[in-house]
């Protein structure tokens, strides 16, 4: 295979060609050799006709990493693991990611710096197993713990794009029934509007303005609507508004539990996975604590971290910040007293997500009758103004 390189010669000039090697890091030894530092290393491509690709899914990213840490577990050497990955039958955006974690670590960078600047999209509490298991040397189980939690990350959202699959129907035949009624009833009555003489009633004005004018206006009212949609897809994709936006929904009296509750699973999930790879309690709950999404939250942990590190223990300083339930109080007393804080902390996660799962299934069973009666409003509103047209254009004609 042919690889393009650039590197440093001993008198440090900067040079460029190509070699034939097997790998990335056969390249690095050839040329170490002859005296020469590689910088950068590229796999030489056949040119090709650009085809359409589909969309990279987390499954693509979640598989890939799962064989890196299945080699890394088996004793497979960073680099040569990284390089089969790069040469595997990924999606191409996961080869070309490898590959680019390829480059970093032969320039001698980590390789949490190189994920970071690979372009897959990954959650932030991967990045802090990746930095865990690099402090503590057990980076094959710390890239094992984060396959696992995207795993369940993707299981729970499963679940949730299952549970919203009915109310989603129900919304979009609402939408569907509203703009057929507009198009084809709401016309016939239009007439009323001008015999009248503008003395119909509120309701039954509104309702048959808004029929007509969508009828003179279908194309600006579809391109308004896409329009509309695309820019809350783009405003949904900025982090800082997804954040703001959460934080608000978690003071919401219905959701305010269930996104604690899932914000404190993935959190002592983290913690477990952490303490599992033996890094320092205050270092664990630091990286762990990044990862809290809710802002309330995060501070109270800070304020827990604080504490910890004044001499109190990881019960104490919890249960004076409010931070859990008794339950999980006494779950971390006991891992503290028995030395098997790891086990209990992941005991502790599964509780609270299985207390999420719970709340989740509650707070999707309150949206089915919620859009039932959102959209049975809107067709009894329209309804009732063209009934109200109707009687008040025979009480005017009698």
């Amino acid at each position: 295979m042919e690889y393009d390189y650039e590197a440093v010669d001993a008198h440090g000039e900067a040079i460029a060609g190509s070699i034939d090697a097997e790998s990335p890091a056969a390249v690095a030894r050839q040329l170490s050799r002859s005296g020469q530092t590689v910088v950068a290393v590229r796999e030489r491509r056949p040119a090709a006709i650009p085809k359409l690709q589909r969309r990279l899914r987390s499954g693509d990213v979640v598989v890939a990493l799962q064989e890196l840490a299945t080699l890394l577990r088996a004793g497979v050497p960073l680099g040569d693991a990284i390089d089969a990955q790069s040469r595997g039958s990924h999606h191409p955006a996961v080869t070309a990611a490898f590959t680019s974690v390829a480059t970093e670590l032969l320039r001698g960078e980590s390789f949490l710096v190189a994920m970071r600047g690979s372009g897959l999209p990954l959650p932030e509490y991967v990045y802090q197993l990746l930095e865990a298991g690099e402090l503590s040397g057990r980076l094959p189980q710390a890239l094992g713990e984060a396959v696992g939690q995207l795993q369940d990350d993707q299981r729970i959202a499963a679940d949730f794009r299952s549970a919203l699959v009915y109310p989603s129907v129900l919304v979009v035949s609402g939408i569907a029934a509203v703009l057929l009624i507009f198009v084809f009833v709401v016309p016939k009555f239009a007439h009323l509007l001008g015999a009248s003489g503008g003395e119909l009633p509120l309701l039954a004005t509104v309702v048959l303005g808004a029929g007509v004018w969508f009828n003179d206006n279908v194309v600006l009212g579809l391109v308004a609507a896409a329009a509309a949609a695309l820019a809350t897809v783009a405003l949904l994709r900025s982090k800082p508004l997804r954040a703001r936006l959460l934080n608000a929904l978690a003071r919401m009296p219905v959701l305010r539990a269930w996104l604690a509750e899932t914000d404190t699973a993935k959190w002592a999930s983290v913690m477990g996975a952490m303490l599992a790879a033996r890094v320092e309690l205050v270092d664990a709950l630091t990286l762990a604590g990044r990862g809290v999404r809710i802002e309330r939250r995060r501070a109270t942990l800070g304020r827990a971290v604080a504490e910890v590190r004044s001499g109190s223990s990881l019960s104490e300083a919890l249960e004076k910040q409010g931070a859990l339930t008794p339950t999980g109080y006494n779950l971390i007393r006991v891992g503290e007293q028995s030395g098997e804080l790891a086990p209990m902390m992941r005991a502790l996660a599964g509780l609270y997500e299985e207390n999420s799962a719970r709340r989740m299934k509650r707070v999707l069973a309150l949206v089915e009758p919620f859009a039932i009666l959102l959209i049975g409003a809107m067709v009894g509103l329209i309804m009732a103004g063209i009934i109200q047209a109707i009687t008040s254009a025979n009480t005017l004609a009698v």
